[in-house]
């Protein structure tokens, strides 16, 4: 059996040899944004300049780099229930410039998952840009028959990230969801706690963008507070949450995620925490100097050697 350094040694030469995250036997990875007291994006930290606990016990920083051609692998899941009628047009529109301006054939990898009353993955991982764009047309919101067909409308938002989790285990680079939606869940088996467990196993950050249809909820509906849900999704997998609003167009937003993803930094470190009990433990990473905000994960479930 190789001993505590000498795993480490191998783990850290393979991060440094791949310029990727698989996930070791103790190696705990890490992608954190950090951002200034105006929200400007700052990447010119260096490994020093950053502080690691876990659980509150300081941590020693392992592997650190800052790489802006890793491969990409994302995830699309798209919001087809009935209160998005108004903005799928919108969304897929952004969604076809996204692709044309991120997507970097036979590197980068995308999947396409479509939830409404049921989450279903429409395009399995991709890195064809025309595969893409024709079966982000096809995306719609329910018709008459397959709303009587599954017994009226419904969202399962948190079936939606579950699944898009699943498909992210296998996978290694620079893993995001990207969610579009208002919200709100009325029919998922899995809980909102659920669906963030499910991305943090996966490594995965999720990334949210509100968009709503406020005219649809105006007529007795009552508004529901999906704006907080999108918000806790990202901000507890490490991701950015956006809404959007007449000062912040769709495209922005979709400019600002590309941006964000490009300017990540790499950390990875071996917990000297003996592994137990396999509870969720916390995970602190701030900068030494005050001012800056770390956006990344709030922690993950070790796993047993």
């Amino acid at each position: 059996m190789l001993s505590r350094r000498a795993l480490l040694l191998q783990s850290s030469a393979l991060l440094a040899q791949e310029v990727t995250f698989s996930t070791g036997v103790n190696v705990i990875n890490l992608l954190a944004t950090v951002r200034d007291k105006q929200g400007n994006l700052i990447q010119t930290l260096k490994q020093e300049d950053f502080l690691l606990a876990e659980t509150n016990k300081p941590q020693k920083i392992t592997y650190f780099a800052q790489q802006s051609d890793l491969p990409l692998r994302l995830g699309l899941l798209i919001d087809t229930s009935m209160s998005q009628e108004k903005v799928i047009p919108a969304e897929r529109a952004a969604a076809y410039r996204f692709l044309d301006t991120v997507l970097r054939e036979k590197l980068d990898k995308i999947f396409l998952i479509q939830f409404d009353t049921l989450a279903r993955v429409r395009l399995g991982f991709s890195t064809s840009r025309s595969q893409l764009e024709t079966t982000l047309n096809d995306i719609d919101t329910p018709t008459r028959k397959e709303l009587h067909a599954s017994g009226g409308s419904g969202t399962s938002l948190f079936d939606a990230v579950a699944s898009g989790a699943e498909l992210m285990k296998m996978e290694s680079g620079r893993k995001a969801l990207i969610v579009l939606s208002d919200g709100v869940d009325s029919s998922s088996d899995h809980t909102l706690p659920m669906a963030i467990e499910a991305a943090l196993r996966a490594d995965t950050l999720v990334y949210t963008i509100y968009f709503t249809d406020s005219g649809f909820y105006s007529g007795g509906f009552g508004v529901p507070n999906g704006r907080a849900v999108m918000s806790r999704l990202s901000k507890e997998t490490g991701a950015g949450a956006f809404e959007v609003t007449k000062k912040q167009s769709i495209d922005q937003i979709f400019a600002a995620i590309e941006q964000e993803l490009r300017s990540q930094y790499s950390i990875g470190y071996v917990s000297d925490i003996p592994v137990g009990y396999p509870a969720f433990r916390k995970i602190q990473l701030t900068t030494k100097q005050k001012g800056p905000t770390v956006q990344t994960r709030d922690g993950y479930w070790p796993k047993r050697p």
